[in-house]
């Protein structure tokens, strides 16, 4: 039986580029190379996609830390070779906007190419924190409360701000890009007078911005997969020293403890996994995502967000947990290829 060739899409023009290369170097180290001929196409900082033989270098040297930019040609030649190439499916390792938001798997739906993940609508929402929390109150689902603002309010109505969070969400408070991962651009506030300077970052990165309650709890995350079956893993726990999960906790923070297994009650265990799955269901997802909460002090179970393309290094939380759970990192890429093929030929 011939391999299938499978095109490894990473790097991108989000703020997550880095992360991006990380996880992509991982799944090409993993995957078993007597079932696929991987085809890298790494994507840079200014949209520029190199060929697969520069791209593969990029994979192979670990010190590299970013897509060099192509000045040899535009945007619309250097995507000729991915255009090009004979693929016989996808798997996009892109975080964050152009990769994760449903642009990427967009195109790939026009080109009749199967690819690993979720689709264009859940892609997009799952990218959107405003839209996503909305859809979550529509099904019901717990969690903490918030305020959807875009820029022309911020610059024209910040007092009336102030007094809705007062109101409403109360301090502190967490300021974020409505569309960005990896905890770029967020800002824990803990009082009114920080609140415009909060705002103006988050403003660096999105035109909205989602203003969330601050809630006190242990950080609960769960890995899920699947089409139409959805299946859930064991929960895991991240235990941080900072103030809260940003980008140096997650990425360089060596003091964060990554507990997995959780150590929770079977009762609430399956609480985190029957939750995690409605919501993905919630933004009609399909193939894999991780989902967070909190947990407080009285054992509420908060939802968080979804992730629609988690961080995929071998030591990610997505990997990690499902491997807990006992599936191993290069079955789980083997098992995500499978979804991918099997929504396809539907």
């Amino acid at each position: 039986m011939s391999k299938l060739r499978l095109g490894l899409i990473f790097g991108g023009r989000s703020q997550e580029h880095e992360i991006s290369i990380m996880s992509a170097r991982s799944v090409y180290q993993a995957a078993d190379k007597d079932k696929y001929d991987l085809i890298p196409f790494a994507i840079s900082k200014k949209g520029y996609w190199l060929d697969p033989v520069r791209s593969l270098a990029i994979l192979q040297d670990e010190n590299v830390k970013e897509v060099p930019e192509d000045i040899t040609s535009s945007i619309s030649q250097s995507i000729k070779s991915f255009l090009d190439t004979e693929l016989d499916l996808v798997f996009p390792v892109l975080h964050g906007p152009f990769g994760e938001d449903g642009r990427l798997q967009g195109l790939l739906e026009m080109l009749d190419i199967p690819y690993v993940g979720t689709g264009v609508l859940s892609s997009a929402v799952g990218m959107d924190k405003g839209v996503m929390k909305h859809l979550f109150a529509i099904h019901g689902l717990p969690q903490g409360r918030y305020l959807v603002l875009y820029e022309n309010e911020i610059k024209t109505n910040l007092d009336e701000i102030i007094k809705k969070i007062d109101k409403e969400i109360k301090w502190p408070c967490f300021v974020k890009p409505a569309n960005l991962g990896s905890s770029i651009g967020i800002s824990k506030v803990n009082k009114a007078e920080d609140i415009e300077g909060a705002l103006a970052e988050a403003l660096k990165y999105d035109y909205k911005i989602v203003i969330e309650e601050y809630i006190k709890g242990r950080e609960i995350e769960c890995s899920v997969r699947g089409n139409i079956d959805i299946l859930a893993s064991l929960p895991g726990e991240i235990r941080i020293t900072h103030d809260f999960y940003d980008y140096n906790a997650k990425y360089q923070d060596e003091s964060t403890e990554l507990i997995i297994p959780a150590k929770l009650d079977k009762e609430i265990t399956d609480r985190v996994r029957e939750l995690a799955i409605k919501a993905f269901k919630a933004i009609d997802g399909r193939g894999f995502a991780r989902v967070d909460f909190f947990l407080t002090e009285n054992n509420d179970l908060i939802l968080n967000e979804v992730n629609t393309i988690p961080g995929f290094t071998r030591y990610s939380m997505y990997p990690k947990m499902w491997e807990a759970t006992g599936l191993k990192y290069s079955d789980l890429i083997n098992d995500l290829i499978k979804l991918a093929l099997e929504w396809h030929r539907k």
